[in-house]
């Protein structure tokens, strides 16, 4: 089992940055791909990004590439997302989520944070 929560979610202007955190606790972090996805009101949960177990690779959707980043820090067994020049299109729910093999899809990862909320205002 591992356990994951989610933390660093806000309101933010347009144009700003925000930092989300995902810690994880239980069976050894390290050995999880880890990925974020996003859900807007009324909108299907989407893949925003993953990475694998060594940090060496990463995947983004389109809509986030060259403004988001993640990354984790296996010693503090935490994944991070970066967001910048952040655009009200982005509010939504973010959550980080683990599992096998960094997968666009969220059927792949088997454990979940509880998702904290973005909030992009224009």
């Amino acid at each position: 089992q591992v356990q994951l929560v989610n933390s660093g979610g806000g309101l933010v202007q347009a144009g700003g940055s925000l930092r989300l955190s995902c810690a994880a606790s239980g069976r050894t972090f390290s050995s999880y791909a880890m990925g974020w996805f996003r859900q807007a009101p009324g909108k299907e949960r989407e893949f925003v990004a993953t990475i694998n177990w060594s940090g060496s690779n990463t995947l983004y959707a389109d809509s986030v590439k060259g403004r988001f980043t993640i990354s984790r820090d296996n010693a503090k067994n935490t994944v991070y997302l970066q967001m910048n020049s952040l655009k009200p299109e982005d509010t939504a729910v973010y959550y980080c989520a683990a599992g096998g093999s960094s997968s666009w899809f969220s059927y792949e990862y088997a454990y979940w944070g509880q998702g904290t909320q973005v909030t992009v205002s224009s």
